[in-house]
Order: C-alpha cells, then sequence, then structure tokens
C-alpha cells in the first residue's frame, strides 16, 4: 500500500477556494519553468537541477535574503519529484511532531519505497537536540530535508547535519526580476488583471520591497486596495507607493525574518558606531513591541563581543541596563535603551577577547588529549607531589611587579597567542603593560 501525504498545499485547493488568499501567494511559481531569477542554481547544467532530473535529490538547505523564492523552490521541488512531502515551520513545531513525521515517512518507505521531503522553513531556530532528531532519518534517507534559512548554516546548522546537506546560497533579486514578478503577480489575479495599470511607481515600489518579493507583492496589493480606479484604469504612482508603505503595517515580526533583520541592523550599526542608525533600530523594534529584555540581552553579549577590553565598564553598564529595565518597564524603558545603546556606539571597539577564545576552543578541539604542564597541576595528595604536581612552580606575588617568567601553555602550544590586544581605548594599556612583561610577545 502506497501512502502520500501532502502539507504543501496549492492556491487552488478546495479548502482555500473561499478564502483571501494573499497577492504573493496566488502568483507563486507553479514549476521550475514559472521561476524567476537564480539563473546559475536553475542552469541546465547545475548540480540542483541534475538532481531534480535524475529523481535523486540529497538534502539542501536554502539560505538567503527574505522573499527570494526559499519555500517557493521547496514546494516547486516537491512538485517536480512528486513524492510524498511535508512542511513546517521550525518556530512552531518540536522535537514530538519531528518524530512523528519520522514515523509517518518510515511507513511510506517501507509500502512504497519512497523517500519523503521534509521543508523545514526558518529551520536555524531549531535547536541542538532538535536537529539532532533530524539526523537518522536524514542519513538512511527516510527524510531528504529540505531548510530554509536566513542565517548562515555554518554558525546555525549542526557540523553532523550540515555535512548531509548541499547548501544553496539564494540571492536577493534584481530589479529586472522583481519587475518581471509584479508583472506575472497582475496578470493571476482575478480582479488586477482586468484593470489597465499603468506602474509609474515601480521605481518606488521595488526601491521600498528592498529585493524582497513577498513584501513588494505585499506592498502592491496594499497600493491596489487604496487605488482610485477610474473606467477601469489604475495608476500605481510613487505617491501612492509612499502612501501605501506608511498605511502598511510594520513590516516586523516578532517570530518571522524581520525580527532579525531588525536586531541584526541594529547591534551592526552599534558595532559600526553609528548612534543615529542604531537609534532608529532601535525606535522601530520598541514600536513593533518587541520584548525590551531581548534587546537588552543582545547589547549585553557585543558589549563583550564588539566592546570588550577597549571599555570594560561597557559590559558593566549592560548588564546594569538589564536590571533597570526589568525593574522598570516600559515606556520609560526606552530610556534605558536609549542610554545604553548610544553609549556602547560611542565606545571604542576591540573583538580581541571573542577572537581569542574561539581560537583556543579551536586548538582544544583539534588537541583534546594535551596534558596540562606538572608544574601547574595541584597536588593535594602525596601520591601526586611525588608525581612531580606543583613541582617548580613560582608563585608570581613572590616576585617584582608580582609576574615571573613562567610557561604556563602545554609543550604542544607554548608559542601560541590567542589574545591580540587592539590599540584602542583602555585595550592599549593593557596591550603596553602585556609587552613589558613578556618583552614585546604581545607587539
Amino acid at each position: 500500500m502506497s501512502v502520500s501525504y501532502n502539507l504543501f498545499a496549492s492556491s487552488d485547493s478546495k479548502n482555500f477556494e473561499d478564502s483571501y488568499i494573499p497577492l504573493a501567494e496566488k502568483s507563486r511559481p507553479d514549476s521550475l519553468e514559472e521561476i524567476i531569477g537564480h539563473k546559475k542554481i536553475l542552469s541546465p547544467d547545475s548540480s540542483l537541477l541534475q538532481q531534480i532530473k535524475s529523481g535523486k535529490l540529497q538534502s539542501l538547505i536554502f539560505w538567503g535574503p527574505p522573499g527570494v523564492g526559499k519555500t517557493t523552490l521547496a514546494r516547486v521541488i516537491a512538485k517536480e519529484l512528486n513524492i510524498p512531502n511535508v512542511s513546517i515551520s521550525a518556530v512552531t513545531s518540536g522535537k514530538k511532531e519531528l518524530k512523528e513525521i519520522a514515523d509517518r515517512a518510515q511507513f511510506v518507505k517501507r509500502n512504497s519505497g519512497k523517500s519523503t521531503i521534509l521543508f523545514i522553513d526558518e529551520i536555524h531556530r531549531f535547536n541542538k537536540a532538535q536537529q539532532d532528531g533530524l539526523l537518522h532519518s536524514v542519513e538512511d534517507g527516510t527524510l531528504i530535508l529540505i531548510g530554509a534559512t536566513t542565517e548562515n548554516p555554518s554558525f546555525e546548522i549542526i557540523s553532523p547535519l550540515l555535512s548531509r546537506c548541499q547548501v544553496i546560497k539564494l540571492d536577493s533579486l534584481n530589479k529586472e526580476e522583481l519587475k518581471q514578478i509584479i508583472i506575472r503577480a497582475i496578470k493571476s489575479d482575478d480582479v488586477f488583471s482586468k484593470l489597465d495599470v499603468k506602474l509609474s511607481g515601480l521605481d518606488k515600489l521595488i526601491s521600498l520591497g528592498s529585493g524582497d518579493a513577498r513584501k513588494t507583492l505585499n506592498l502592491l496589493e496594499v497600493c491596489f486596495n487604496i487605488v482610485k480606479v477610474k473606467n477601469k484604469k489604475a495608476d500605481i504612482t510613487p505617491e501612492l507607493v509612499k502612501k501605501a508603505a506608511e498605511s502598511n503595517v510594520l513590516y516586523y515580526d516578532k517570530k518571522g525574518d524581520y525580527h532579525y533583520d531588525t536586531i541584526s541592523a541594529f547591534i551592526k550599526s552599534v558595532r559600526g558606531s553609528d548612534p543615529d542608525a542604531a537609534v532608529y533600530y532601535l525606535a522601530r523594534m520598541l514600536e513593533a513591541g518587541e520584548d525590551p529584555m531581548f534587546i537588552v540581552r543582545r547589547l549585553i553579549v557585543l558589549a563583550s563581543e564588539d566592546i570588550g577590553n577597549a571599555e570594560p565598564y561597557a559590559l558593566s553598564l549592560a548588564t546594569a541596563a538589564m536590571q533597570a529595565v526589568h525593574n522598570v518597564g516600559m515606556p520609560e524603558a526606552r530610556i534605558i535603551l536609549s542610554q545604553v545603546t548610544t553609549y556602547l556606539v560611542s565606545c571604542p571597539k576591540s573583538n580581541a577577547a571573542y577572537l581569542a577564545i574561539d581560537a583556543a576552543i579551536k586548538d582544544v578541539k583539534e588537541n583534546p588529549d594535551v596534558p596540562v604542564p606538572l608544574h601547574l597541576r595541584n597536588a593535594p595528595t602525596k601520591l601526586m607531589k611525588d608525581e612531580g604536581y606543583g613541582e617548580g612552580y613560582k608563585y608570581p606575588h613572590d616576585f617584582p611587579q608580582h609576574f615571573v617568567n613562567e610557561t604556563y601553555l602545554p609543550d604542544k602550544l607554548k608559542n601560541k597567542r590567542y589574545y591580540f590586544p587592539s590599540e584602542l581605548g583602555r585595550e592599549k594599556t593593557l596591550k603596553e603593560r602585556l609587552n613589558k612583561l613578556w618583552k614585546n610577545k604581545y607587539k
């Protein structure tokens, strides 16, 4: 018995005949030939197209900005291969649902010999345990994973799962591609296609769409909702597009891509020492209802990652801000967040501490069994003392300036350097002291 189930419901499904369907959904391509853009990854000799044509698809990770067609590609691939497929979002799904899907896919595999495509939107939202839960089914071919993410998979997807997937990067759509998508969307709509539409505000529409097809089509739909139609003629002017953008719901979803886009822009503005941009994105998040505690937690991380020892006080201030924001709450918390943000923006920057720990972790992973030098080991028992534990250790406080030139790293790594202090802020002073102590080792 063959079992097939499909959660990629098409827009013409009977269940949705009488429901409102957004323009962006109605105009989705149904075949590879209808997909606009991404010519490189869909060229005749591309790996992806060859896999689709052969019917032997490797698990995939689609990585790219919002609205470039990650979900659309997954839907079209599932349709082209004509095999069972399931679509879920990592925002709303957990290990229990993954297990149920895997169990069903095993049943399908046993009875039909077919694998099941599992599309996971925003796969970067799954934690390590949830991603681990996918490994066995992906490895034995029960599931063909297609993940979509706006984040760098190298940082967000666990290595064992990533090694079993082909990462395909999707670039933002260009102006000409967005124009084609807009025209096709108008032609595909039962109402808009009957109008004589003039797109005098096309450039404005594309500009405000920021390379995001879904965002662009949502804005176009708002334009049609407010445009004045006369004699079946409608002009989507630049002024109308601007008005539509101002009246439209703020493009920010605490569980969606724009949430991460905005917090990313905020953090990068602080890192880039631009107070005006940082305060703007802060205001944008607060006006959209973002949790102030989420913002301040990110500032605490930034205080160490991007400022570090160039201004150690930054971490103290950011940590104090968390307590203050918690005690005060909104709307007054906005003032606290603005104070901390503008201070961190204005601080000298250094990522030396961040780079140091990551470099050290790399060596630890590559050399897991390097022994701790004997003279640095604790010797609480006679046996340990007899073995030489602690022998020859020099207590720094017994020496001038409370320092002694000693070897602390294991022999295999004794010449390694992880910390490269910058020449900025207080870190410059730390660097000067280290160079005096260690004879220009930190030059």
